[in-house]
């Protein structure tokens, strides 16, 4: 029988995993420093709604969730891109409504995650924090809200607990893992748009006969500027949460130039103006919301031996501009649970390997996400990227078997992140040669434009769902 196994971390990549072993018949201990969100509310300090896509909902598929979470999502097609002179388009993310990312609350995720987990045996211990680890001995040491600690005997311990990983520092302290931390030098700022009733009805046009919403409710908004942006998700109550990012210090604007919302208010008058009256409790928003970081994770190593390992976050974590985190996270969830279940009694084994699978996805992924951030804040309103955009839409619809999008791949299959990302660079480097600078699509011999792809290109692996 193998070792009973403790996972420190009861959030969204967490709970999951627990369930997952727990179905598997393993033995889960979870313990999470916070206190039960379904018994205190939920307090998670972060993002309110993240972007559910395909590789998630496998994920969740597995656990036979997706169904539960997807009642409480609020289906996003594509960009709604906000130009500064009020107008706005759609970029679709898909083909069609089958390719469509989902906007789910975090805190409702994860309190649906818990009961899972729960129901399926596992056994959580909220308000324990690791203050402490003896890998050699395998014992852990704990602290409660007080300050009391206890040590446990947990020869098998893995750490989903976030960015921020306690089992991260704990194992570091054991034997370097080789920890790079980069950080974007940009930063963020969460704000709300309410539901369209306290809204006035000028303002509530613009939701496309969607009553309850003050903007079209399936779409990313996003608002780009060049060197800064802001997003809104929906919310399936009816409001938006809006993220503004910008540098976080040097010239205007900067969260540096702008300290208080009085700042801030003439800053959104100037370049978000269509945006604003949205938001009628700026000030409080603004002033009474945090500023948060933004930065990538590298790790040399993600394990000690058989001993510890660490999944999502706490391995890997990436700035948010794909909308990957979690998806990533919960991908995690699926290839370990499947390794261990086949090797129970050789976690050594079972931890290389994960990390010899992940490790190479999560990079890319990493990069990506970093590039994305580019994208929507600049180049969707850019005349040469939309056309790069127009004409990689045709050539997959002519040449499917050897043009997809990198986002579709990365969104929408579960081919790995490795592959999209250099599939990707190659299909980029064969539209630019195409366009020779041109921000036209038109003009271009699609005939000749597929002849040379299918020529230069070798065909797509299956990119069925599964």
């Amino acid at each position: 029988m193998a070792h009973p196994i403790t996972l420190i971390g009861g959030g969204l990549v967490g709970a999951l995993l627990a369930q997952q072993l727990a179905g598997r018949g393993f033995q889960v201990d979870v313990f999470e420093k916070r206190p039960d969100p379904r018994v205190a509310g939920f307090a998670g300090g972060r993002s309110i709604n993240l972007a559910l896509a395909e590789r998630g909902l496998h994920a969740l598929r597995q656990a036979g969730l997706a169904e539960d979470v997807l009642q409480r999502a609020v289906m996003m097609r594509g960009r709604m891109v906000h130009a500064r002179d009020g107008r706005s388009g759609l970029l679709r993310y898909g083909v069609d409504d089958s390719e469509v990312i989902w906007s789910v609350s975090r805190g409702a995720l994860n309190m649906l995650l818990l009961d899972a987990a729960e129901a399926a045996g596992v056994r959580f211990h909220f308000g324990q924090s690791l203050a402490g680890a003896d890998f050699d001995a395998g014992r852990i040491r704990l602290a409660d809200e007080h300050g009391a600690t206890r040590e446990l005997y947990a020869p098998v311990v893995i750490g989903a607990d976030g960015a921020g990983s306690a089992l991260r520092a704990a194992m570091q302290a054991h034997a370097p893992l080789g920890e790079r931390v980069e950080a974007l030098g940009h930063a963020y700022k969460e704000l709300e748009i309410p539901p369209a009733g306290g809204l006035s009805a000028e303002l509530v046009g613009r939701s496309g006969g969607h009553d309850q919403f003050a903007l079209e409710p399936h779409a990313l908004h996003i608002w780009p500027r060049g060197g800064y942006m802001c997003i809104a998700l929906p919310n399936t109550e009816g409001s938006f949460t809006v993220t503004l990012f910008l540098p976080a210090q040097g010239a205007h604007p900067s969260f540096a130039t702008l300290p208080d919302a009085r700042a801030a208010h003439a800053f959104f008058e100037a370049d978000f103006p269509d945006l604003l009256p949205l938001i009628p409790d700026f000030a409080t928003d603004y002033d009474g919301h945090p500023v948060g970081t933004l930065s990538t994770l590298y790790l040399d190593r993600w394990h000690l031996g058989g001993r510890a390992l660490l999944v999502g976050d706490a391995a890997h974590a990436i700035v948010p501009f794909h909308g990957q985190g979690m998806n990533c996270g919960f991908e995690d969830t699926v290839v370990l649970a499947a390794l261990l279940a086949e090797a129970p009694d050789d976690a050594p084994e079972v931890f290389a390997e994960f990390q010899r699978i992940r490790q190479p996805n999560s990079n890319a992924i990493a990069a990506m996400a970093l590039e994305n951030y580019v994208e929507m804040r600049d180049s969707v309103a850019d005349p040469h990227f939309l056309a790069k955009r127009e004409l990689g839409v045709r050539l997959a619809e002519r040449a499917p078997q050897h043009f997809m999008a990198r986002y579709r791949m990365v969104t929408f299959t579960h081919l790995p992140y490795a592959y999209a990302y250099e599939r990707g660079r190659a299909q980029d480097q064969l539209l630019e040669q195409l366009l020779r600078g041109s921000t036209d699509a038109g003009t271009i011999d699609l005939d000749a434009a597929v002849a040379a792809l299918r020529a230069t290109l070798p065909p797509l692996p299956d990119t069925r769902h599964g």
